[in-house]
């Protein structure tokens, strides 16, 4: 992947140093869908998602953007070499009460609005880590079977052994 064009349209599941397994699913120039698999949010996921997505040079790309729940989030993946390295800042009230977020978002976006408002924000936990990227595929832009349900323990693994045949069409 060396061009932003190459980038969009991408499927990444990756671990973070502490543990934490995401997936990411780069839908166009603008929009991302998302599967948290382990973690403080482990069982989030979210569709629609409105980011910030850029070249830095050739092969390194930035995706940025700021949830519903206040979460402001900014990684910098390198595909080709199998890393990323991410921060995350959650709000006061997400750390504590991560339990509120761990849901499908898109039904639940008056929630995170009102859990925002009502809870405090600061300080802020941030969390600052590297990645390895464990899978890369290329479904291509705007395909809506990507990131279509929950995640349920073992999913990573089932994409990574090729269970989910139109991930790669």
């Amino acid at each position: 992947m060396n061009t932003l064009k190459d980038f969009i349209g991408a499927h990444m599941i990756y671990t973070y140093d502490n543990g934490w397994e995401y997936e990411m699913y780069v839908k166009n120039e603008n929009t991302i869908d998302y599967r948290i698999h382990s973690g403080m949010v482990a069982g989030r996921w979210v569709k629609d998602q409105q980011a910030d997505i850029v070249q830095i040079i050739a092969g390194v790309y930035k995706i940025s953007w700021t949830e519903p729940t206040g979460t402001d989030v900014s990684l910098n993946f390198v595909p080709d070499q199998n890393i990323m390295h991410g921060v995350i800042f959650f709000p006061k009230w997400v750390h504590e009460r991560p339990d509120i977020t761990v849901c499908y978002q898109n039904d639940y976006i008056d929630l995170m609005e009102t859990s925002r408002e009502k809870y405090d924000t600061y300080p802020k936990y941030v969390v600052p880590e590297f990645a390895t990227i464990t899978y890369v595929g290329q479904p291509g832009t705007n395909n809506e079977q990507v990131i279509a349900e929950a995640p349920y323990n073992g999913m990573t693994q089932d994409i990574r052994d090729g269970k989910f045949a139109m991930l790669n069409n």
